[in-house]
């Protein structure tokens, strides 16, 4: 039996993939024993890899990498009826258990790797096809959290069965008829969450794994191979640190992949004016933020949208006088004086409310 394997459908996975193969390899060396070998799945549903793939290859620290074409449910078009429902709660129900088998069912033919061979089996986001093919499959695994704090922002969980919640969970967590993600499916085995203080709502399955306490403990060598594997052109994004990003006025915005893109250049071109009197303004975009930064902001310096925010902390010759963001979490950097997150009041004034305070609603 293999050791284990990482499912990924982000870079930000990957990147937090990285920090957990270090901790383990090292845990492994002091406790004397092999740490045995390492597979990476990128599922390519989310998000274009590009060819990260080749890059995280020649690290050397998996021993295979897979992509994974994970399809959509309007993929298969025969589970519009089942997501439908019926017009009433029980017979609702009755069409999500058909549509949790159905979907697990359909997808499995797209399903790289047998799981079944892997001893431990680590899953970002399993809300994803790949959490119903795993359930229904009743193969065990470790679910970890999207991203940093991300179910103290969104608790999707509860949120997506707002009504008998605690109903749906017993379906899922102990009979497997429906299917409830982050730490409620029968063969999740426990949920990994940055710091679960922080959520409102206890799942018995979260267990805490500080990301930043996996950052704290790399090795230089360490560093090197994640910036090899994320960095596309390391020398150019050297030069581009070394010039106005140590000057101490510069303001690092960014992006979110939010609301229409008509709305989102309006946010963003607000934040730019409300900052740009404070000093000199780079942006960094999201990976899944799909606008076209470089033809409508080409006046500002900017940073690769692959590479992962928390990388700029490996560069120690960077500082920014302050960070904004919108509602990416800002607690991992440590590359500025001032880190500002705008958050749900500022999203008010451009979109329906109930729309980003999905908390609220719970």
């Amino acid at each position: 039996m293999k050791d284990r394997i990482y499912v990924c459908h982000t870079y930000y996975h990957v990147y937090v993939t990285f920090l957990k193969e270090f901790k383990h390899r090292e845990q492994c060396r002091e406790a004397g024993r092999e740490p045995g070998g390492a597979s990476l799945v990128l599922s390519r549903m989310s998000i274009d890899f590009e060819n990260l793939k080749s890059r995280v290859e020649s690290t050397g620290l998996f021993e295979e990498v897979v992509e994974f074409d994970e399809k959509r449910e309007d993929f298969f078009p025969e589970l519009a009826k089942w997501r439908r429902g019926a017009g009433n709660f029980l017979g609702n129900l009755l069409c999500r258990i058909r549509f949790t088998r159905e979907y697990a069912r359909l997808e499995a033919p797209f399903v790289p790797v047998d799981f079944r061979d892997y001893k431990d089996i680590y899953v970002y986001c399993d809300s994803d096809p790949i959490g119903y093919y795993l359930n229904q499959y009743k193969i065990p695994y470790h679910a970890l959290e999207d991203g940093l704090n991300c179910l103290k922002n969104f608790d999707a969980a509860r949120y997506d069965n707002r009504g008998h919640f605690g109903l749906k969970a017993f379906l899922s967590r102990r009979l497997n008829l429906i299917f409830v993600q982050n730490g409620y499916g029968k063969y999740c085995l426990d949920m990994e969450v940055n710091d679960s203080s922080l959520i409102r709502y206890p799942c018995p399955r979260y267990i805490d794994e500080p990301r930043q306490a996996l950052m704290d403990r790399l090795l230089p060598e360490e560093k090197e191979l994640i910036l090899q594997a994320f960095v596309r052109d390391k020398e150019r994004l050297e030069r581009q640190l070394a010039g106005s990003c140590g000057k101490g006025d510069a303001i690092l915005i960014l992006t979110d992949p939010l609301c229409s893109l008509s709305v989102r250049e309006r946010i963003f071109r607000d934040i730019i004016a409300r900052y740009e009197p404070e000093g000199t303004i780079f942006l960094k975009p999201h990976p899944r933020d799909v606008l076209d930064y470089r033809r409508l902001f080409s006046e500002y310096p900017q940073f690769d949208a692959t590479v992962p925010m928390e990388i700029l902390n490996f560069f120690p010759g960077i500082r920014f006088r302050k960070v904004v963001a919108v509602l990416t979490e800002v607690k991992a950097i440590g590359f500025a004086d001032e880190v500002v997150r705008l958050g749900e009041d500022f999203m008010d004034a451009y979109e329906d409310p109930l729309i980003h305070r999905q908390n609220e609603q719970i």
